[in-house]
Order: structure tokens, then sequence, then C-alpha cells
């Protein structure tokens, strides 16, 4: 199984890939493809994303049955711990200071 979620994404990447995957809600990509097209299709997603962010889920042969990459700026950031891929929030952005 292979999930992938799209935020602030140009539309001509997100027609991309409704090409490959089912797009069960917005933004959001479903398939079942082997490394090598889950490979491409990350590729396609790098090559296409500019200011978004996304992320790529997948199922894997380790401890947690999945594993995942991410592109582009957002508050979660995967983190490994003893092999183990977890996820840590970073503290909110603060306000612009007013002059």
């Amino acid at each position: 199984m292979l999930v992938i979620v799209l935020e602030n994404a140009p539309p001509r990447l997100r027609g991309r890939l409704g090409v490959w995957l089912l797009e069960v809600r917005a933004g959001v990509y479903v398939g079942d493809f082997s490394r090598r097209v889950r490979e491409m299709i990350w590729g396609q997603i790098e090559a296409g994303l500019e200011e978004g962010n996304a992320v790529m889920v997948w199922t894997s042969n380790n401890e947690s049955g999945f594993d995942f990459l991410t592109l582009g700026a957002n508050r979660r950031m995967p983190v490994d711990l003893d092999g183990l891929r977890l996820v840590e929030f970073l503290p909110p952005p603060k306000p612009d200071a007013a002059l």
C-alpha cells in the first residue's frame, strides 16, 4: 500500500499523481506499486512540489510495518529513535513583532 498526502501543491502535480494513484480526498492519493514505481512517483513529487509539502507512506518489512518520506516545510519532522521512525512536532512559528 502506498499513501501520499500533498498540501499546497500545484494543480499540474496533483493531476500527474492522478494518472497513477486514486485521489480519495483532496490531496490524498492511494495505490499499490513496486519500489521502482514508488521511487519514480517520488521523483515527480520532488520535481513539481514547489512551495508545498508532501509525505509518502508505504508498507515495509520493519518493526512498525511502514516507512515514510517527507518533503517541504512542515511542523512535523521525522526522527530516528534506535531504528524506529517517529514524528517530532516543532513549535508553532512566532508571530512577527509589531513595529
